[in-house]
């Protein structure tokens, strides 16, 4: 074979010394113009940072015309087409001025039992609708103000008591939506004429909680519904008496204060309980009206019952439990001694066969 052909030696690699030479030189540069960038760019003081939202805090409260009077909220009774005015107290506990909506709605009692206003988009019908108050009210920082409202009661208005509220409030805009915070307190009225009180208890139901200790109680968890069914404000006491084979058992509940025409459920549980078959449970609510009972005005207690029928399973499975040990225990006795007499039997065959056979030996 003749000699390889020579090739010409590869050119020198694009990225190597001279880049390294150019970079060396070009580096110096670089930094001293960025130094000079960096220094020429403003830097905000610490001054100049923006200072976080100041919080709004504010109270509602009843008032004369001096300011805060020291009740809750108010409670009048008035006559069909009688006007009152009373008076409310902005405070502004925080460190700018502020602009408060005043409204008035209807009220209602939420399922915990706490006062509630109609929402604004909602529509009130009953006692907000007899409030009027200003628009607006604007209160400087750290400061209270006075605001007179009126009641106006109409001439048709039916007896008993008509819930309302009253709240000064603040619209924020949110991401999203607006959302409005409300302060207030509640305005409950009165009116005169013929007043009932009366609760109905319905929806009874009881359930057994089985204990799976053969040796403890179970319990029964009672639930009812207390519906108001006069035109006063009423709360009251439950009474639950569960009785069974072995006796009664018995407990009370507070039962909150109802609206008229309003319902709230009550749950009661009773310990100590065992299952014994049938559970009669019956149920007693005792109702008092709010600001006491007026003059011929007779209160009724409402009273309903039902009954339930336990198995007592732990007992039963302890029962069988121990009857299959009881017969395991006389099976396992038995064997051994039909297998001890067997036993004994061969022996005795054994020993007879041996005399006989020693009997035999000795005559021959």
């Amino acid at each position: 074979m003749g000699a390889a052909a020579s090739r010409p030696p590869p050119p020198p690699f694009a990225g190597g010394p001279a880049v390294i030479r150019t970079l060396s030189q070009t580096l110096p540069r670089l930094l001293a113009v960025l130094t000079a960038a960096l220094l020429t760019v403003p830097f905000a003081p610490v001054d100049a940072l923006a200072d976080p939202a100041p919080t709004l805090t504010w109270s509602v409260q009843p008032a004369d015309e001096q300011g805060p009077d020291g009740r809750r909220w108010v409670e009048l009774t008035l006559d069909p087409g009688q006007t009152v005015t009373e008076y409310l107290a902005v405070r502004n506990f925080s460190d700018a001025a502020a602009d408060f909506a005043l409204k008035a709605a209807d009220g209602y009692l939420t399922d915990k039992g706490r006062f509630n206003m109609l929402q604004s988009g909602q529509t009130s019908k009953d006692g907000g609708t007899w409030i009027k108050v200003q628009n607006k009210v604007t209160v400087g920082a750290d400061e209270t103000k006075v605001v007179p409202f009126t009641i106006t009661v109409p001439r048709d208005a039916a007896p008993g008591d008509h819930p309302a509220g009253i709240a000064a409030t603040v619209t924020s805009a949110g991401d999203t939506v607006s959302v409005e915070s409300r302060v207030g307190f509640r305005v409950m009225t009165r009116t005169t004429g013929t007043i009932t009180a009366a609760v109905a208890v319905s929806d009874l139901t009881a359930v057994y909680e089985q204990s799976w200790n053969p040796f403890s109680s179970g319990a029964i968890r009672v639930k009812y519904t207390a519906t108001n069914k006069g035109n006063v404000t009423v709360s009251g006491v439950g009474e639950v008496t569960v009785s069974d084979l072995s006796g009664q058992r018995d407990a009370k509940t507070d039962v909150e204060e109802i609206f008229p025409g309003d319902s709230r459920t009550v749950e009661t549980r009773i310990a100590g309980v065992w299952a014994l078959g049938p559970l009669s449970t019956s149920v007693t609510v005792s109702p008092s009206v709010h600001g006491g009972v007026p003059v011929g005005v007779v209160v009724e207690d409402a009273t309903t019952d039902m009954t339930i029928w336990t198995v007592p399973w732990p007992q039963l499975a302890l029962a069988a439990l121990l009857v299959i040990l009881f017969f395991s225990y006389r099976g396992i006795t038995w064997r051994r001694r039909r297998h001890l007499a067997d036993l004994l039997a061969r022996a005795r065959d054994e020993g007879r066969a041996e005399a006989q056979e020693s009997s035999r030996n000795a005559q021959v």
